[in-house]
């Protein structure tokens, strides 16, 4: 799928209670630039801003307080890393959540995403692990950037749907302020 494209999850797979959001990337030979990357997820109000603190999903936080976002401990597939939705315990006024990537520290290593050779993000039914979704590669045209947000899953009447986003950022503070996120 391309930026800015979005499918009606639920509409297309009707049982679909569990799904995982999943990030995969070639940061070629650039070791460093692949120890920093952070997949998260920001739970998100209508708003587009998230709920509070506790609502950023990370390797620091590895779920939302009710649990209904959670980062896996160990990605399946080709992924490297992953967050698993459980649709039905998604509290009602969280509107979308937002899968990220990040350079975690980016600026000391003097790495960017631009440095990136590839980079999906996918949705799995998590019932079987079926391929849903994947973006187009995102890393084409970045550049100088240390943030991305990859896609979100959001309401939509009465269902979930997914949107690629590959909206590219110059610094993780700008990512996180236009999500409300302070840090």
């Amino acid at each position: 799928m391309k930026r800015g494209a979005n499918v009606a999850l639920t509409r297309e797979v009707p049982n679909l209670r569990t799904l995982v959001l999943g990030v995969q990337w070639d940061a070629g030979g650039e070791a460093v630039l692949a120890d920093n990357l952070v997949m998260a997820a920001l739970l998100c109000d209508r708003s587009s801003h998230i709920l509070s603190d506790k609502h950023f999903v990370f390797f620091n936080q590895l779920g939302s307080p009710e649990l209904s976002v959670q980062q896996l401990e160990q990605a399946l597939g080709n992924d490297q890393e992953q967050v698993e939705v459980h649709l039905a315990d998604v509290p009602t006024e969280v509107e979308r959540i937002v899968a990220i990537l990040y350079i975690n520290e980016g600026s000391l290593q003097r790495r960017t995403l631009g440095q990136l050779r590839r980079c999906v993000v996918r949705v799995l039914n998590a019932d079987g692990n079926a391929e849903l979704v994947q973006s187009e590669d995102l890393a084409t045209g970045l550049t100088g950037e240390l943030a991305i947000a990859l896609g979100e899953v959001y309401r939509h009447t009465d269902g979930w749907r997914f949107k690629v986003l590959g909206a590219a950022y110059k610094s993780v503070e700008a990512l996180f302020g236009d999500y409300g996120l302070t840090v």
